[in-house]
């Protein structure tokens, strides 16, 4: 007797409805049509509670639009907008229109970039966009690497291959103890990058806040030091004051030790499209590996970072994953931007970038990141003119460190708390050899000078 299959039910949860597309393509449009974007409240949004959710995940379906209007009214306005021109904080995110836009197409496409088999045309027009930004280093036409999640992933993947490959450097001796250069200014996912790796940092003391080329030398002058090393991390735009370490002089160093050399340029390789600081970024050229977030000063939407290889043949046996469902993969030479960092699936991140710059052109960018550098300059020279405040050193990017004369940090920290509930800006402080300063993290091309002298008058 044969078997009768019985009439499939349609799941709703995969029919379209117009109804919600509309709903969720509205709201879209208001979120994307705000000009300027308000800040909102983070952490401090008044009534937030759990229990505005208390009900609303069941067995049952709920109405969608009473569902978008409790994230509209009541979860949207508990995150601060990190691409409002009065976030000065952290690092922000300010995303182009066609790059929000274009990531909507990602979504609903349900596109990812695992493999060229699956994904070549997601693949090639990252590739072009990565391309755009090895050419702005300096790289190589040999250089290429794909996007990953943000800085971090970036930083653990290069190093990763510079741990891996050190042997072919050090006359096939693979280190028992391998050590990575740093210096106390390093981002710190590079620590936490090199704990995960099992590799010891050799920490390098700073030249006023920057590492140089000099003192690897010496550093590596030490008994037993030099055949330990298996890379140096050098930094384009440290997060906390926008500096540039010595490329020229650390590059000098790494090519003359035959040493692997990575650029952490995730927040500051934006610069390299702004002929004003260009030559801050002498020595970009020779590195090993770099990365680079889009999602910080190049306008992309989260999370969006680049790993670029001088040489991406040494990535891909380190970072390729075998498995038998995976031959396929692997039996062509094809690019597969599973096989350059630590990740296998991956969503087509890269995309919204893309698109971004082929709608506006590079010039459109230049254009930005010199307005911002700008801002930051004319920032620098109004607090030296404000008599309540003074500038801490003057900005090499687009961050700003100041102080209050007299103040704590829990002074900074209440001031922080009320200029986010007035809705004046968002700006937190750090610290700075040994004391609390503020910090203005300048990135979207559209904070005005009259903002920053709003927020100074604060601190009256």
């Amino acid at each position: 007797m044969g078997v009768t299959e019985p009439s499939p039910t349609r799941n709703p949860m995969f029919q379209y409805d117009e109804t919600l597309a509309n709903l969720v393509f509205d709201y879209c449009r208001r979120r994307l049509s705000l000009e300027p974007v308000p800040l909102d409240f983070g952490g401090q949004a008044p009534g937030l509670s759990k229990d505005l959710l208390a009900g609303l995940i069941g067995a049952k379906p709920n109405d969608p639009e009473k569902i978008l209007s409790v994230f509209s009214e009541h979860l949207a306005t508990a995150i601060v907008s990190a691409d409002s021109p009065r976030f000065l904080s952290f690092i922000p995110a300010v995303p182009t229109k066609a790059s929000l836009l274009f990531d909507m197409i990602v979504s609903c496409s349900c596109l990812q970039g695992t493999s060229w088999l699956e994904a070549a045309g997601a693949v090639l027009a990252e590739n072009q966009a990565l391309r755009v930004l090895a050419d702005l280093a300096g790289l190589p036409a040999s250089a290429g690497g794909c996007f990953v999640s943000g800085g971090s992933m970036g930083n653990l993947s290069a190093l990763v291959v510079a741990r891996d490959t050190a042997p072919s450097r050090l006359d096939g001796v693979k280190p028992s103890r391998p050590r990575v250069v740093v210096s106390d200014e390093t981002h710190s996912s590079v620590a936490k990058a090199l704990n995960i790796i099992g590799v010891e940092p050799l920490i390098v003391p700073h030249r006023d806040h920057r590492l140089t080329g000099a003192a690897i030398d010496h550093a590596l002058s030490e008994p037993g030091a030099a055949e330990s090393v298996v890379a140096v991390v050098a930094t384009a735009g440290t997060t906390n004051a926008g500096l540039v370490d010595d490329l020229v002089t650390i590059s000098e160093v790494t090519r003359r030790r035959d040493i692997w050399l990575h650029v952490d340029g995730a927040y500051g390789g934006a610069a390299l499209f702004a002929p004003s600081v260009r030559d801050r970024f002498a020595g970009i050229e020779q590195a090993d590996s770099l990365v680079i977030d889009p999602h910080k000063w190049l306008y992309a939407p989260f999370d969006c970072a680049a790993i670029l290889y001088r040489d991406p043949a040494l990535a891909r046996p380190v970072h390729s994953q075998q498995a038998e469902y995976l031959d396929v993969f692997h039996d062509t030479e094809e690019f597969n931007p599973s096989d350059y960092a630590y990740h296998l699936t991956r969503r087509a991140r890269g995309l919204p970038l893309w698109f971004s710059l082929a709608v506006y052109g590079t010039d459109a960018y230049r254009d930005a990141v010199e307005q911002v550098l700008t801002t930051a300059r004319l920032s620098a020279a109004l607090i030296e003119e404000t008599e309540h405040v003074e500038l801490v050193r003057q900005p090499e990017l687009s961050v700003v460190l100041f102080s209050r004369p007299g103040w704590e940090r829990a002074d900074y920290d209440a001031w922080s708390v009320q200029l986010l509930n007035d809705q004046i800006g968002f700006v937190t402080p750090t610290s700075w050899e040994g004391r609390p300063v503020g910090r203005f993290a300048f990135l979207h091309p559209d904070t005005s000078l009259e903002m920053v002298g709003e927020i100074l008058a604060t601190l009256a």
